[in-house]
Parts: C-alpha cells; sequence; structure tokens
C-alpha cells in the first residue's frame, strides 16, 4: 500500500508526482505504509507495550493490587520493576448502555492516562469508571488531575 503526498499538501498545490517520469517510476514524494504507519503510531494513542492485554493481567490487578477510589472511579495499581506503565480499563453495559458511549469513556481514559503517563512511572494501572460517567472535556480533566496524583 502506498500513500501520495497529496494528503500533506494544501489544497490546490500541485504534486511532484505530476513532474516526475511517467513510465510508472517511483516518485519521490509518495510513502510507503510502512513508513506512514510508524509515523502515526509515534505520534498518537499509547501503543501495545503500554496497554494490559492479557486476561491473566486483569485479574492479578483485581486480586492483589493496591485498589483505589477517587471521585467514584476506581483504580487497581501494582508496580513493576521496570518498562512503561501500562493502562487496562474495565467497563461494562452497566456503567453506559450504548457502545458509542462506552467506547468515548474509553478514549477519554486513554487519553488522560496518554497525557499523564511520564509521571507514572513503571506501574500497571486498572480503571473503572463509575456508573452513569459522562464523557467529555470535564471528565478528561478530572481523570488527569486523578492520573497526577495516583502516584503521591
Amino acid at each position: 500500500m502506498v500513500f501520495w503526498c497529496a494528503a500533506a499538501r494544501p489544497r490546490g498545490a500541485r504534486c511532484c508526482a505530476q513532474d516526475g517520469p511517467k513510465d510508472g517510476n517511483v516518485s519521490p514524494c509518495r510513502f510507503t505504509a510502512g513508513v506512514l504507519g510508524a509515523f502515526m503510531r509515534a505520534q498518537l494513542g499509547i501503543g501495545a507495550r503500554r496497554r494490559l492485554t492479557r486476561k491473566a493481567d486483569f485479574e492479578r490487578l483485581l486480586r492483589e493490587g493496591k485498589r483505589r477510589s477517587k471521585a467514584g472511579y476506581t483504580f487497581y495499581l501494582s508496580s513493576r520493576a521496570e518498562g512503561p506503565p501500562r493502562l487496562g480499563i474495565l467497563i461494562s453495559r452497566k456503567h453506559a448502555a450504548r457502545a458509542t458511549v462506552r467506547n468515548y469513556i474509553k478514549r477519554c481514559i486513554r487519553e488522560a492516562f496518554r497525557l499523564e503517563q511520564a509521571r507514572l512511572g513503571s506501574v500497571d494501572v486498572l480503571v473503572r469508571p463509575p456508573y452513569g460517567a459522562v464523557p467529555g472535556a470535564d471528565m478528561l480533566v478530572r481523570l488527569r488531575d486523578l492520573f497526577a496524583g495516583l502516584m503521591a
């Protein structure tokens, strides 16, 4: 898969591919999917290394992690010897009946974690939001404060 420079250039500007050879050779302004994909992953999201993905990790945190409740949110914490902080999210239909609202809540939690992860150190964090949580800018600000105060 190949991306043209058209996505990066302003509207109406000429593409350098139009000036290039017409015999089908690769234009110098093209990006391969691997290069662009790596760039996008580095800029956006929290990445696979910063997520709790295994069921065993969730169960370990629920069983053995330190439990802290703040502003209706429940955090389960467990320190690790080294590595980046990792995030897990527990949310069910009881939190919000509609999947779009649940996904919006998860996006808010992930964004707050991404912005505050430098302060957390090597820790696993499992977050359970309060029932009836309303996603939005207020939720993001509140979560950033909670994440910043977790290690205090």
